[in-house]
């Protein structure tokens, strides 16, 4: 098994109603959320980790081999020309829902437009193998820090790059899952958002 998460914690990212706060971040062959494939599947939360990369069954879009990095060569998928070690989809969700089970509950899952893209593309793979049940038993609902951020800030964009470089004052390997996950985790505990202002951007499974 390539996915990869890293010794139990009990702790997690917490709001004064004690959820805890796991960031995630996917990786596409596309922006169409009602088809695109998964490629790669991130997330973090205090110092733990996962990590799983899928081989697409979709050709990835010419915008997504530019923007991420990925393609895929005589079958095997690559990120910026280096070979990845993917597994089948339903062993990569099945390692996501038990690494999300290893948190004390409820859980929240937190993204960057999660609302429009990340939520969605999700919640149809996870309908696909027969696994929404078993989620929704553990994930009680979805963090969007993109509005958040919005009704937070003034700034001239609201992109997770433009975040980070104002905020944290760093670049990093954006589009990689697992980094914009856990730079993710970093603007939202730079910003200790109030919990009014989690639950402006909070909705269900």
């Amino acid at each position: 098994m390539t996915s990869s998460h890293s010794p139990a914690d009990t702790s997690g990212n917490k709001m004064s109603d004690n959820k805890t706060i796991v960031f995630f971040d996917l990786e596409t062959t596309g922006l169409d959320t009602t088809v695109c494939d998964i490629i790669q599947l991130s997330a973090v939360c205090d110092g733990r980790t996962f990590n799983a990369y899928m081989l697409p069954q979709l050709e990835l879009t010419d915008s997504a081999r530019q923007v991420t990095g990925f393609t895929v060569v005589d079958g095997e998928l690559k990120r910026h020309g280096a070979p990845v070690t993917t597994e089948p989809l339903a062993e990569a969700f099945g390692s996501f829902l038990d690494f999300l089970r290893s948190f004390p509950r409820p859980v929240l899952l937190g993204a960057h437009n999660a609302k429009f893209f990340d939520a969605p593309v999700l919640r149809r793979v996870l309908r696909q193998l027969g696994l929404l049940g078993e989620f929704r038993k553990v994930v009680s609902g979805f963090v969007d820090t993109y509005p958040m951020s919005k009704n937070l800030f003034t700034l001239p964009s609201y992109s997770q790059e433009n975040l980070v470089r104002h905020f944290l004052m760093k670049s990093y390997d954006a589009h990689n899952a697992l980094e914009d996950a856990a730079m993710l985790e970093e603007l939202f505990n730079k910003w200790a958002p109030s919990t009014q202002a989690i639950s402006r951007v909070t909705y269900g499974v």
